[in-house]
């Protein structure tokens, strides 16, 4: 007879089957407690969440929050991410990087879970949209699960947490820069970011730093388009109050 046992948090565990001859939950006494200790996997969290919202009816952000649960943080980080890890329309990254300041301030002063501006919880989501980004990303997150694995724990823990909130907030800000196919090492920044912390996988948060590392690379180029753009539009202002007083 199998159990599935879920708790709040990151930490929620996975009860294995009683075999008979075993000990208690079919795994030798000591085994047992490192097999209750693993977190369950984050593909069948997000196929949780997808199939959570069925219909037709626009997704509320608040929503999204209520059925994470303890999970909040490292489910609520990678979901997004995730519409910036696939190629989507202008702005969109924009309002994305928006969305995760909240949490980042929260990451760098402890928060044990996440919360928003009621503005912002407000804010819906097109179903289909909302499942597309995770259909789109299942594939890849199962191969990398494979590679996944609870390692170099402190790197997901207190006070290290505080820098990855920092970090956060600053690929928060590269996203709002309009550069073209920029949102991508920021998005896989935060992605790896949030499986970490969902997974307690500190090689994954080392991976998490190496994207923003990049993402640190491109910032340059976004804000000399920014520039350049503030630029030209002041000088279309300028030439237009010209044309009409002249």
């Amino acid at each position: 007879m199998s159990e599935t046992l879920y708790r709040p948090g990151p930490c929620s565990a996975q009860i294995a089957p009683d075999i008979p001859g075993r000990a208690p939950h079919g795994l030798p006494i000591g085994l047992n407690n490192v097999r209750a200790a693993l977190p369950p996997k984050t593909s069948d969290l997000l196929k949780e969440l997808h199939d959570a919202f069925p219909g037709e009816e626009k997704i509320a952000v608040r929503d999204v929050l209520k059925r994470l649960d303890g999970r909040a943080f490292g489910l609520l980080l990678l979901i997004l991410a995730l519409p910036n890890c696939i190629p989507n329309v202008p702005g969109v990254s924009t309002i994305f990087g928006i969305l995760l300041v909240a949490p980042a301030l929260q990451m760098i002063f402890g928060a044990g879970t996440p919360w928003i501006p009621k503005r912002i919880g407000d804010l819906k989501i097109e179903p289909a949209t909302f499942r597309k980004c995770i259909d789109v990303s299942l594939p890849t997150l199962l191969k990398i699960e494979k590679l996944v694995q609870p390692r170099f724990q402190f790197l997901t823990q207190k006070p290290v947490t505080i820098w990855f909130g920092i970090q956060t907030l600053i690929l928060a800000g590269i996203l709002t820069l309009p550069i073209p196919l920029g949102n991508w090492p920021p998005g896989m920044s935060i992605a790896a970011l949030a499986i970490a912390l969902l997974q307690r996988d500190g090689l994954m948060a080392l991976i998490s730093f190496g994207f923003f590392l990049v993402s640190l690379a491109v910032a340059p180029l976004g804000i000399g388009m920014a520039l350049a753009g503030l630029d030209w539009l002041i000088g279309v202002v300028s030439n237009t109050i010209h044309a009409v007083h002249f």
